[in-house]
């Protein structure tokens, strides 16, 4: 029995030195809709196989229907997938399990594996949404998190308290870059909310009729490629999401060298200040704010200043080889760490 465990810890070191480990990231099937969180998982999963680990994307059932018509054929033909219904799951002590926030329900049921597991936390506020009262991620064995800002860090830190928490700040693809075109009298209008969306609009025809000549665009269920391509077009965006735990679409849109008027979040990210953005703190009043930025525009009075500001601000935001070292720095910790407990271990039984 002893001897079996030593081969079992050896075979664990060997396969995290040889970056054979399994990596696993659980996604949701959005059936075909567009979410920045899942293009946050596959970046990660891409990162990982492009350093030489060995990533899989785990999804529950096996009708998955992937991410190939919304962000990349690439990401579905280069990334291995699984399912877990109706398949026996390989897992061993050296492996990793990555879980969703939300997913509260699937740490449970894998909460007696034999595997390192990770907490992925985008959304603060789908923290409780599937958990039992009383119970916290370290209940069903997830000591570990990773989250994308440090000000959702330090939200989390006081909830959950036993965790260890790493933040890992999404990347900008190269393909939101600034038009070569004059832009259009185009809003690109970003919110979870569709209901939102529709009242915003309506309600700026209604109360600034003599601004019904421009045109809006709900970016919600765009392709990648269509969102990119969309929005460097659009002179103004406007952002209404006030639970948002990074803030992608802002930073999108200074890429693209489009100006926002935003509802500031209950959660303030870091990149965001006075200057690089016109922010509002009542979610009513952005409405009188976009009819003062459109006349500003027209009379070509728009401060250079905003513009500078915002690229200074993307400039400092993630490119996709620093996201790739980061998240090789982060995951050889996590590797080398269980490597060294399987070690300690090993050495006490031949000793």
């Amino acid at each position: 029995m002893e001897q079996d465990t030593i081969l079992k810890l050896e075979n664990s070191i060997e396969n995290i030195k040889s970056k054979k480990a399994r990596i696993y990231l659980f996604t949701q099937d959005t059936k075909g809709n567009p979410k920045a969180g899942i293009r946050y998982t596959y970046q990660i999963g891409m990162a990982l196989k492009n350093k030489g680990y060995n990533p899989i994307i785990l999804h529950e059932k096996p009708d998955y229907s992937g991410v190939a018509q919304w962000l990349s054929e690439e990401y579905m033909t280069q990334l291995p997938h699984r399912a877990i219904e109706g398949q026996n799951l390989e897992v061993s002590p050296e492996d990793l399990i990555i879980i969703p926030e939300i997913f509260g329900f699937v740490m449970e049921q894998i909460k007696d594996l034999p595997c390192g597991k990770i907490v992925l936390c985008q959304a603060y506020d789908h923290m409780m949404e599937t958990l039992k009262p009383g119970f916290s991620w370290g209940n069903y064995g997830f000591f570990k998190c990773i989250t994308t800002s440090e000000f959702q860090k330090e939200y989390i830190s006081t909830i959950m308290r036993s965790i260890s928490i790493d933040v890992l700040p999404p990347y900008l693809p190269e393909s939101f870059e600034k038009s070569k075109y004059p832009q259009k009298p185009v809003i690109a209008v970003h919110s979870r909310d569709a209901r939102k969306t529709l009242n915003f609009i309506k309600t700026f025809y209604l109360k600034y009729p003599q601004y019904r000549w421009i045109t809006f665009r709900d970016m919600r269920g765009l392709s990648e490629s269509d969102f990119s391509s969309f929005l460097k077009d659009c002179f103004l965006s406007v952002w209404i999401d006030e639970t948002s735990g990074y803030g992608t679409f802002p930073l999108e849109s200074m890429k693209c060298g489009v100006p926002v008027i935003g509802k500031l979040p209950n959660l303030v990210p870091s990149w965001l200040n006075e200057t690089n953005g016109i922010w509002v703190s009542e979610e009513n009043k952005i409405i009188d704010f976009t009819a003062d930025f459109i006349q500003n525009w027209l009379e070509d009075n728009i401060k250079p200043e905003l513009y500078d500001d915002m690229d200074k601000t993307v400039s400092e935001i993630y490119t996709e080889n620093n996201f790739t070292d980061k998240v090789d720095e982060l995951f050889s910790w996590y590797l080398e760490s269980r490597e060294q407990s399987f070690t300690e271990q090993l050495n006490k039984l031949k000793n």
